[in-house]
């Protein structure tokens, strides 16, 4: 626990380490944890390396739907990659010393990420209403060229939002302690370490929260309706089920991810406890992730059929 003292009206310290308290109040748990997150990482990883390989390999998967899911997958890879490694180091080791620089770096990443995650999914929502409701024009509004602008705009717009909400947090000083009640670097543990008045820097993360967050899904509910709308006024009722079906497991990770996501950063500053964020953040940062690849999976018969096709090539001589 490092500390520089400096005196300027009162006593200030400038923190240069931060120590992720994370689980070190199950000391009898750790052996345990560390198995547990273990298996939570492999089988995020592999499971949306699976979804990413079919996607690639199957020509069947060759369509606007598959190519912002294998992008999905990607993004969960990589989102989880910044907080799960993390957490495994502290649980082998003990260590659980972080620099302030390293602390800015985990919590600009894992922002910057949940917020691609949060456009990919208006982005996915978008694709469904187009195909369901404009199926004629779906071929022309969701071509190659506008899929890719749309992912890519999906993944770059949030760098310099959360760039500078992350510069600005860290331009705060930090005079309560250096112990970080959480097992990552996260918003509301880190403004509950600063010094003096907060509350410019909690509204301006209402108002970006508000932007990423609250726009996308209310996007993605307005997509939702006009998509429901017309599902209902299909003809026969497998057309119906055909299409809700394509629907359902993206609109079950609409809802775990914002309403876990929501409550962790919308909640009033009062009502924040460490055990009550450490336990919103496994839910949407690292349980959300390691469902997602086994929703998709299951509930979408296309991606089933090509994970078999897969699996046979590979077993079958």
């Amino acid at each position: 626990m490092m500390h520089e003292r400096i005196n300027a009206g009162g006593n200030v310290s400038m923190v240069r380490n931060f120590v992720l308290l994370g689980f070190s109040d199950l000391p009898e748990l750790q052996g345990f944890l560390s198995g547990v997150f273990t298996i939570i990482y492999l089988i995020i990883l592999i499971g949306n390396s699976l979804i990413i390989t079919i996607t690639i390999l199957d020509p069947a998967l060759q369509r606007p739907m598959y190519f912002f899911l294998a992008n999905f997958s990607s993004l969960e890879i990589c989102y989880i990659s910044v907080t799960l490694p993390r957490i495994l180091f502290d649980l082998w080791t003990q260590k659980r010393n972080i620099s302030v620089l390293g602390c800015a770096m985990q919590l600009c990443f894992f922002l910057m990420l949940g917020t691609t995650e949060s456009f990919l999914l208006s982005v996915m929502s978008y694709d469904r209403y187009v195909a369901i409701c404009h199926p004629l024009r779906y071929p022309l509004l969701m071509n190659p060229k506008k899929c890719a602008q749309l992912a890519a705009a999906s993944w770059l717009a949030p760098v310099p939002v959360q760039i500078g909400q992350t510069c600005q947090i860290f331009s705060l000083h930090f005079c309560k302690s250096n112990q970080i009640p959480h097992f990552f670097c996260d918003i509301p543990p880190i403004l509950q370490l600063a010094c003096g008045d907060t509350s410019a820097h909690e509204l301006s993360v209402y108002v970006v929260v508000m932007l990423v967050a609250a726009v996308p899904f209310m996007l993605i509910l307005a997509s939702y309706s006009k998509i429901v709308s017309t599902i209902l006024r299909l003809p026969t009722a497998q057309g119906r089920a055909k299409a809700f079906s394509t629907c359902s497991s993206h609109l079950l990770v609409v809802v775990l991810f914002f309403a876990s996501a929501s409550l962790a950063y919308l909640r009033p500053k009062s009502s924040h406890s460490a055990g009550t964020d450490k336990l919103l953040s496994l839910l949407y940062a690292i349980v959300t992730p390691m469902f997602n690849p086994l929703i998709y999976s299951l509930r979408n018969k296309d991606v089933i059929v090509a994970l078999r096709k897969l699996f046979l090539n590979y077993t079958v001589p």
